[in-house]
């Protein structure tokens, strides 16, 4: 590390030279750092939305969104639009409005250090990606972008992203699920920086001792004898039409959507939706529906409010409920006396899809060791990852980091995302959606043998790959 950095010292000496010759204007660019008024958004990574979109889900029934109500999502950025790309000699940064006042603090520290100016620019979380597929081939794209790991597959095949190394000894402070998200085909392109999964939301006034179940047949059972007294509508919650949040229990009976290779990428010649795992999940889901525990008619909107008894106007109707941390404040704001914890074991451990954002290099940046010095050096450090999580407060993936949080409700969280496994980032993903949802309506519905259901949907996933 000591040769690296003499090198970038030798670089930065040159680049003041360039400077004082051209001058590039002010160290930062404009990135309105003044702290965003409204919570971050801890909507998925990728909010499930279309299921045409390549890796993400579809939207719960009826177009609900499992996205937090009320939550701001980035802005369109303050900065000249399209933001300026990088120059050689100046480290050029795109990212949200949310987290550019973290970048820009840190570039401080950057530019004291080497003499390297620095420049931030606010652009819309939604328009980065394009905008770098876009504008990165034509040399007018940044050094570094803020962006969401199911965007690997585009942009890996766009060719737009570099592979970064990140030295051992930072790389150890990252939790796994986060380096393998930022993973692609094996290499890894992104440094993490926050993360988030589903987990159990129960209502600690209908638990037996209190204490949520640390079983999915105690969950059930629990779930069976409130229905059954008449003290809740339904002890366990989960709408029809969502592959997303049904995830834990296909991979909590041992089930996949898709198998790994040896490096633990994802494997689209090896469709699991009708393993052995996969069919037991589908009879779990029909055997939950013929016994009431599950029902036909009830979408993402009507799960939360059965469980917060209609935003505290109301007693809850429901004990039981799988979802994100997104979902917090209507909780919290509902006064009901909920807790979180991990997804009960199934025959396996019920691993929930991980969302993962973090921080990539252009593929087409000229200052591409500065940048991923500035990452492993300035970005990968307990205070820089501490002012992000103050910021956006996604799950930490940053391990010093995620050992002092005290939150019970974020602990759970965390613990259930180190446990999953991450959204494929892989194309042949959004041949996924439709089949799958499908399969879980017929179920639902009871219009077909479960096991049926997921062989046919297997098999159409099979062919829109094969395609």
């Amino acid at each position: 590390m000591s040769t690296m950095l003499r090198t970038i010292g030798v670089l930065a000496a040159l680049i003041l030279a360039v400077v004082a010759c051209t001058g590039p204007g002010a160290t930062t660019a404009p990135t309105g750092t003044a702290a965003p008024t409204a919570s971050p958004t801890m909507a998925p990574t990728a909010s499930p939305t279309s299921a045409a979109s390549p890796t993400t889900a579809p939207s719960p029934t009826d177009g609900a969104s499992p996205s937090p109500t009320g939550a701001a999502t980035p802005s369109p950025s303050p900065s000249p639009t399209p933001p300026p790309g990088a120059e050689e000699g100046t480290l050029t940064i795109w990212a949200d409005n949310v987290r550019a006042p973290v970048f820009t603090a840190v570039a401080e520290a950057f530019t004291t250090e080497y003499g390297v100016p620095v420049q931030v620019y606010q652009i819309g979380f939604g328009d980065i990606r394009d905008q770098l597929i876009l504008r990165g081939p034509a040399g007018e794209g940044p050094d570094l972008i803020v962006g969401a790991h199911d965007w690997l597959g585009q942009l890996v095949d766009a060719g737009v992203v570099e592979p970064l190394e990140i030295p051992a000894d930072k790389a150890a402070n990252f939790q796994e699920v986060g380096l393998r998200a930022m993973s692609y085909d094996g290499t890894l392109y992104g440094m993490p920086t926050g993360s988030e999964a589903i987990a159990l939301y129960y209502n600690k006034d209908l638990m037996p001792d209190g204490n949520p179940p640390e079983t999915w047949d105690e969950l059930k059972q629990i779930a069976a004898e409130l229905q059954e007294a008449g003290t809740v509508e339904q002890g366990y919650c989960l709408m029809r039409a969502d592959p997303y949040h049904s995830y834990p229990i296909l991979t909590g009976f041992g089930g996949y959507i898709f198998g790994e290779n040896a490096d633990g990428s994802y494997n689209p010649e090896d469709v699991g939706l009708d393993s052995e795992g996969g069919l037991a999940y589908a009879n779990e889901l029909d055997s939950m529906v013929k016994e009431g525990l599950l029902r036909d008619n009830v979408d993402y909107g009507a799960c939360v409010a059965m469980m917060t008894g209609d935003a505290g106007a109301n007693a809850p109707r429901a004990a039981f409920f799988i979802t994100g941390p997104w979902e917090l404040p209507n909780f919290r704001d509902s006064g009901i006396n909920f807790g979180v914890a991990p997804i009960p074991t199934m025959e396996d451990t019920a691993a929930p899809f991980v969302g993962v954002q973090g921080m990539f290099v252009s593929a087409f940046a000229p200052n591409k060791l500065l940048a991923q010095t500035f990452l492993t050096e300035f970005m990968a450090t307990d205070e820089a990852m501490g002012d992000l999580y103050e910021a956006d407060p996604r799950l930490p993936v940053w391990i010093p980091l995620a050992e002092t949080i005290t939150d019970a409700d974020t602990l759970a969280f965390t613990e259930s995302a180190a446990a999953g496994n991450p959204m494929p980032a892989i194309p042949q993903m959004s041949s996924v959606w439709t089949a799958w949802t499908d399969a879980i309506n017929l179920i639902f519905a009871q219009t077909e043998d479960p096991e049926t259901a997921v062989e046919n949907a297997a098999e159409q996933i099979r062919t829109l790959i094969g395609e």
